[in-house]
């Protein structure tokens, strides 16, 4: 919960109170705290001495995290394309009758 709290701060923090002009130091600033993250996620599995033993079962966990949202978000795709099969072609009919109109 703190996370989310968190990251909306920080959204409403770079929506109304950052500068244009702070954007690419901002940039460099994630970019260390991304690799700051990673590297002490490193050392925490480091220090874990069964982490061999478990190596298998990081793998797995790590497969079903990344196949089961893969998979709803295929899922939630299909089922609303072909619920709602006109959404979306507005653009393209206006576009369509431009080029008809030429």
């Amino acid at each position: 919960m703190i996370t989310i709290c968190v990251m909306c701060a920080g959204i409403l923090v770079g929506k109304f109170f950052f500068s244009e002009r702070f954007k690419k130091g901002n940039e460099l600033l994630q970019t260390i705290c991304t690799a700051l993250l990673i590297f002490a996620m490193g050392v925490t599995l480091g220090q874990k001495e069964d982490l061999l033993d478990n190596l298998l079962s990081l793998g797995l966990d790590s497969l079903l995290f990344f196949a089961i949202p893969t998979a709803a978000s295929i899922l939630i795709v299909i089922f609303l394309t072909r619920n709602f099969p006109g959404a979306g072609k507005g653009k393209k009919n206006v576009k369509n009758r431009e080029d008809k109109a030429l």
